[in-house]
């Protein structure tokens, strides 16, 4: 059980820990330590389950109809360009010297939790990522080695969107100056770019 749970926490991380929506939306929370551990917590909570889903037969389902994993591949495309444009969009204004008056102000706990939740779960390329990739790769074991995956897969994603949230919030008074976060977006709208084209390519 060992392999496979090692195994699950590496193949876990490799693709939780690249910037994506989830990870920026954290990092915004944790520079502006706003509920950053409660973002953190939906992000992994919500992983868990997809990923569960994923190993434990949603993978099987979704690879067995080519037509709607080309509408989550499309969609996933179509958010990732979204977010690019956002992240874009906030760079070329370039006015977070008026955000950063308006950081102190707190959003109230349940506003972050459904911001959260439509980032991620209204991000098909989640469920790729999740359901379709890592779902796939446990659907090889079996029994034990399968959970034992599973739960390898979960702790990356803990140890990741909990460590990211803390160091965020360790490192906000650096990662808050609007030069820094000038450049944090528009390296997001390069990524998202460049994931969207992958998606593309792969289609």
């Amino acid at each position: 059980m060992i392999f496979p749970l090692l195994q699950g926490l590496f193949i876990g991380a490799s693709m939780i820990i690249p910037l994506g929506a989830q990870n920026s939306h954290v990092l915004n929370h944790g520079i502006k330590r706003n509920h950053h551990f409660l973002a953190a917590t939906v992000c992994m909570l919500c992983d868990v389950i997809l990923i569960a889903l994923g190993v434990f037969g949603g993978a099987k389902l979704i690879a067995s109809s080519p037509s709607l994993l080309t509408v989550i591949s499309w969609g996933g495309i179509c958010f990732l360009c979204g977010y690019a444009s956002l992240s874009f969009r906030q760079a070329w204004l370039n006015n977070y010297q008026e955000e950063q008056s308006l950081s102190t102000i707190k959003k109230k706990p349940w506003l972050v939790i459904a911001t959260t939740l439509a980032i991620t779960l209204l991000n098909p390329h989640v469920y790729l990522d999740t359901v379709v990739i890592l779902g796939s790769v446990g659907g090889q074991f079996d029994g034990d080695d399968k959970v034992a995956f599973a739960i390898g897969t979960m702790l990356a994603s803990i140890i990741w969107f909990y460590s990211l949230a803390a160091a965020a919030a360790k490192m906000s008074p650096w990662l808050a100056q609007p030069k820094v976060k000038r450049i944090i977006d528009i390296v997001v709208g390069i990524i998202m770019c460049a994931i969207a084209l992958s998606l593309f390519n792969s289609l």
